[in-house]
């Protein structure tokens, strides 16, 4: 999935004299309550980290309330979608109007029906509502159902994003994966017609196969050898 990335971080973490007790544990606290939240120097949500403290000694800021400031070297695991980006997101709940989805189990999505291809129809099935393809009928979107869908924007405050699965490679990613793989066992059993025609076609007497000629290029060798 796109929008996940992986950043190294150079920070210097400014902790009250009453933590110094126990710097660790402070800096952990601290770093923790960024999770889950759009930082902007980091252009992204923060989602892990995985820290190493720099310095041996905390330098005292001065001030009438002084601080001390101790660096860091930080491994980040960011999200930070983008328009035109593939994201993927599991159902929560699904109307004619728009399909609603959960990703990475804290960002929000929706999907609105003007953003639906057509592909796709509305319809309730033993009163389970779902989206069908008119193209292919296993490919369908219900509740619980892993979709993969293009990001069209994204609200960093509230972390909620819109969506779109007007695009054709977007919809189940089971499907979508399964297709895939079918498409790619076609073009190889395609791909092995093709060079058992080829090499049809290469005999050289009747009767022939292509053993038999690489033998007859063999013992044409061996008698110019031997003259």
């Amino acid at each position: 999935m796109e929008g996940l990335s992986v950043a190294d971080a150079n920070l210097v973490m400014y902790l009250h004299p009453s933590k110094s007790r126990n710097v660790s544990q402070s800096i952990l606290r601290e770093l923790g309550s960024l999770l889950f939240k759009f930082n902007e120097t980091f252009d992204g949500v923060l989602l892990a980290y995985d820290v190493n403290i720099l310095d041996k000694q905390a330098k005292i800021l001065s001030g009438v309330h002084p601080y001390f400031g101790l660096r860091l070297k930080a491994n980040l695991l960011l999200f930070s979608p983008k328009p035109d980006m593939l994201l993927e997101g599991k159902v929560v709940k699904l109307s004619q109007e728009s399909i609603h989805v959960i990703v990475l189990g804290f960002s929000s999505a929706i999907i609105t029906a003007e953003n639906i291809r057509g592909e796709f129809k509305y319809r309730t099935k033993d009163t389970e509502e779902l989206f069908a393809s008119k193209s292919h009928k296993r490919h369908v979107i219900k509740v619980g159902t892993m979709i993969r869908f293009l990001v069209k924007s994204f609200d960093e405050e509230i972390l909620h994003i819109i969506g779109s699965l007007i695009s054709a490679h977007t919809g189940s990613v089971r499907w979508l994966d399964r297709h895939l793989e079918e498409d790619s066992e076609f073009d190889r059993s395609s791909m092995k017609s093709r060079d058992r025609e080829w090499l049809g076609d290469k005999t050289v007497d009747e009767g022939a196969t292509p053993m038999s000629y690489d033998n007859h290029i063999k013992m044409s060798k061996k008698r110019r050898i031997t003259e």
